[in-house]
């Protein structure tokens, strides 16, 4: 009974492993810059792996060949050509049980539950659902309709998120500075653009000093006339700020996106440094969309505030390199789902989901990553679109 209950818990171990290190290998494969076309395709591949790969081989090798039995040790059982698996498989075991064991600790160490490393911001959540948001349908397509009734599905409650932002060596003059944030549009045609627009109008009334866009507007080149419809009524003293994200290449000229933001007043922030005045302190705005577009090849380090826009948190070492204490991100959907206690597990970054969403603190950079508005997946599960209203104070010594 111990011998074949101890048999069982192996299997589970290697299957969770396994599981794991695919979860986490996606994670980072959808971080990287490399053409769409390409990523579905590894990403296909990965999940068919992913799921069938222990049914054949427990039905090629059979249980007895890939669970260990008696009392022969471990490493032994692995590599005997007789009775263990074929070296090939037991090579496979070998890494994934190494990478799920070596990953576990860091991974638990980073759940929302345990703060670790998150700033110790105040925040107050107002939640507006579907009929809140707008009197007519916001969902256009039919397979968006029927996705927006599954139960739990979020993807229509918006949360409006105000948040103190602790922020170190923030200038005298900032103290309490107003500061908005959406991200993640994805005009994707599935959902009408009344629902950023909605977003966009709650976000001035607010009465934002500078009102900020983190990328990833539009997936259709059909979607471009809906830039004026959404965004065409933002209006902040300090000035509208954006920048591009990966989702922006999807269409042949994303130069098309950034005129028609122009036109309207926006400021294109991506790429370059673009000084601005914020509360009347002199400050640099800077705008990173690597690795899909281009970021600054140096920051100025003079006395200016700098506050850098990036569609990926994956630019936090580049953020702290270069001493912003404030940066704001977008890109993850804050995972797109969310478990109890345990958070996110998908999340397209090379920190996998350590950075879903929420408030970071990594002197000299406090990181802000907001969930996004939409996507091209159209389920959200525990997950809510967001929009940040930002209060930023001085962080307490």
């Amino acid at each position: 009974m111990f011998a074949q209950a101890a048999e069982l818990l192996w299997g589970l171990f290697v299957l969770l492993c396994h599981g794991g290190t695919m979860l986490s290998a996606y994670n980072r494969l959808n971080a990287l810059g490399f053409p769409r076309r390409w990523l579905k395709r590894i990403g296909k591949l990965m999940f068919l792996w992913t799921v069938l790969m222990p049914p054949i081989a427990l039905a090629i090798l059979g249980p007895e060949r890939l669970t260990p039995t008696g009392n022969v040790p471990l490493h032994q059982w692995l590599f005997s050509h007789s009775s263990g698996p074929p070296i090939g498989v037991a090579i496979y075991i070998v890494s994934v049980v190494v990478i799920g064991v070596t990953q576990l600790v860091p991974w638990l160490l980073y759940r929302p539950i345990f703060g670790y490393r998150r700033a110790a911001s105040k925040r107050q959540i107002r939640v507006l659902h579907r009929s809140d948001l707008s009197n007519r349908p916001l969902a256009r397509t039919r397979k968006c309709r029927i996705l927006a009734k599954v139960p739990g599905n979020q993807m229509f409650d918006l949360a409006i998120e105000s948040i103190e932002l602790p922020i170190a060596g923030l200038p005298d003059h900032l103290d309490g500075y107003r500061l908005a944030q959406f991200s993640d549009v994805h005009f994707t045609g599935h959902v009408d653009p009344e629902m950023t627009r909605r977003v966009v109008e709650l976000a001035r009334q607010w009465e934002p000093s500078a009102m900020v866009c983190t990328g990833d507007i539009i997936d259709h080149a059909d979607c471009l006339p809906w830039i004026e419809t959404a965004f065409g009524k933002a209006a902040a003293p300090d000035g509208c700020y954006y920048i591009l994200g990966n989702h922006d290449k999807r269409i042949s000229d994303p130069e098309e996106t950034r005129e028609r933001l122009n036109a309207l007043g926006w400021i294109d922030a991506g790429g370059r440094c673009v000084a601005a005045n914020l509360g009347g302190v002199p400050s640099w705005i800077i705008g990173n969309e690597a690795p899909w577009f281009g970021r600054p090849a140096a920051v100025p380090q003079d006395e200016r505030f700098r506050l850098l826009l990036s569609h990926s948190p994956d630019q936090i070492a580049w953020a702290r390199k270069w001493n912003c204490p404030l940066m704001l991100a977008g890109h993850t959907h804050g995972g797109q789902g969310r478990l109890p206690l345990l958070g996110p597990l998908l999340s397209p970054s090379k920190y996998g989901s350590r950075f879903a969403g929420g408030d970071f603190d990594f002197p000299p950079t406090t990181m802000h990553v907001n969930r996004g508005l939409s996507g091209t997946h159209l389920l959200r599960l525990r997950c809510r679109p967001e929009l940040s209203l930002l209060t930023l104070r001085h962080a307490k010594a």
